[in-house]
């Protein structure tokens, strides 16, 4: 283990990557239950068993190329909002079938290796200004808190105001989420190994009296494999050959590309991983790993696999080396077999530590500039735009568009790289072709 993931230069040690990988599965597992579930509502074939093999399988492949080729402590699977585009604007409102939908998602993968084998997507991340960085990781902090706070069901959206707490969070789920908050922070600050772990783990047994942990009459613990939907794509010239289709293949391939930027931003941030310029270690890999995942996903049967911010949730239990996401990457794999155990889990239990790790990742905000007005405004639209918007992504593109107006404005052009010039175009034509 040590000459593959070198534990000591990285300041861990096996039995913390293990914890970290444990915590990371559990904190991203509900997507083994919602992908399917989201998937399937399409029919015509898409089965929830088909589709939580694929799933599985995908996201094992994905993480275990992150954990070899980059060394990082990042897992992957199919991303949530790519998985809802997928179902309810490609397949609902545009009314394509799901094997075109497929193919979208496959040929991205193709583009996105390509990109990342020439290091595109690697110039992309090291042009955005390092402020903008900082501020990247703290958005996706309050993005992920807020996640946790909805799984937990303890703010709701409302017509007026637009978001709040739910009626009652003295009962049921919310107040098992806030239970749960308390046991992990409580185990945080007395810095017990494994608290945001054992933080699920308690929560979820004690979620059992509550009626929230249901465990089912005749509940068995092994379940055999279904296949998954191997190859199904529809290359026909007459549909590819499409502005329809252009629209569909580039919209996939902008929010991945920008989400998984993000994601590697903020998490290997938060771990301490990046070096003294700002730049992430072994990114081109890390970059490949996740488009190789979505060709993998989308010969499967599943839509585009990108990387998660609930990685954090194992950084912060001390992942620092690809030995945690092997050890996701198994857990996933025996998944196929143990469904019911990770099942049971319910999202109350999961949801204080997505809630924690937003505490965590707020800590980049104290090194943002901003006192420079071109600096810190740009920072802080990337930041509340990222929960406001419930988008990485269109964190990322106010920030970009924000720095280069302000900058232009200050007459501080040398500021401004080529590649952030060049974005900003693509992110002023994005809005206007909208």
């Amino acid at each position: 283990m040590e000459k593959v993931f070198h534990l000591k230069a990285h300041g861990t040690t096996f039995q913390r990557e293990v914890v970290a990988g444990i915590t990371t599965f559990l904190t991203m597992a509900y997507i083994l239950a919602v992908n399917p579930d989201m998937l399937s509502s399409i029919g015509n074939g898409m089965t929830f068993e088909a589709v939580f093999t694929g799933t599985v399988i995908a996201s094992a492949i994905a993480t275990l190329v992150m954990a070899f080729t980059a060394n990082l402590p990042i897992a992957l699977a199919p991303g949530m909002g790519l998985n809802a585009f997928f179902t309810y604007t490609v397949v609902g409102s545009l009314g394509c079938s799901w094997q075109l939908a497929l193919t979208a998602v496959f040929l991205e993968g193709i583009v996105f290796i390509i990109l990342s084998l020439f290091k595109v997507r690697e110039a992309i991340i090291n042009a955005i200004p390092i402020n903008l960085r900082k501020a990247v990781a703290v958005g996706i902090g309050l993005f992920i808190a807020l996640i946790g706070f909805a799984n937990a069901g303890i703010v709701i959206g409302k017509t007026e105001p637009v978001i709040g707490l739910v009626d009652n969070i003295t009962s049921g789920a919310p107040l098992l989420a806030l239970l749960g908050l308390i046991i992990m922070v409580v185990l945080f600050t007395l810095k017990v190994p494994g608290s945001i772990l054992l933080g699920i783990i308690i929560t979820a047994i004690i979620g059992i009296p509550f009626g929230i942990t249901e465990v089912p009459p005749n509940w068995s613990p092994v379940r055999m494999p279904a296949a998954p939907l191997f190859f199904q794509f529809d290359f026909t010239l007459e549909k590819l050959l499409t502005f329809k289709f252009f629209i569909i293949f580039f919209s996939f391939l902008f929010v991945d590309i920008f989400d998984t930027v993000g994601t590697l931003v903020g998490v290997t941030t938060q771990a301490g991983l990046i070096d003294k310029n700002g730049k992430i270690p072994r990114v081109k890999q890390a970059l490949l790993s996740d488009a190789v995942g979505t060709v993998a996903g989308a010969s499967l049967g599943t839509s585009t696999v990108t990387s998660y911010v609930e990685s954090a949730a194992g950084v912060a239990a001390g992942g620092r080396t690809g030995l945690t996401s092997f050890v996701t990457a198994i857990l996933f794999l025996l998944a196929l077999f143990f469904t019911p155990f990770f099942l049971l889990i319910p999202k109350a239990a999961t949801a204080p530590a997505l809630i924690m790790v937003g505490y965590l990742m707020l800590k980049p905000v104290t090194s943002i500039d901003f006192i420079d007005p071109t600096e810190g405004i740009p920072a802080f639209l990337a930041i509340i735009m990222m929960p406001f918007a419930y988008s990485i992504a269109d964190g990322i593109v106010y920030g970009i568009l924000a720095y280069v107006i302000l900058k232009v404005a200050a007459n501080k052009l040398k500021d401004i790289s080529a590649i952030t010039w060049i974005l900003f175009i693509i992110f002023l034509l994005r809005f206007v072709l909208k």
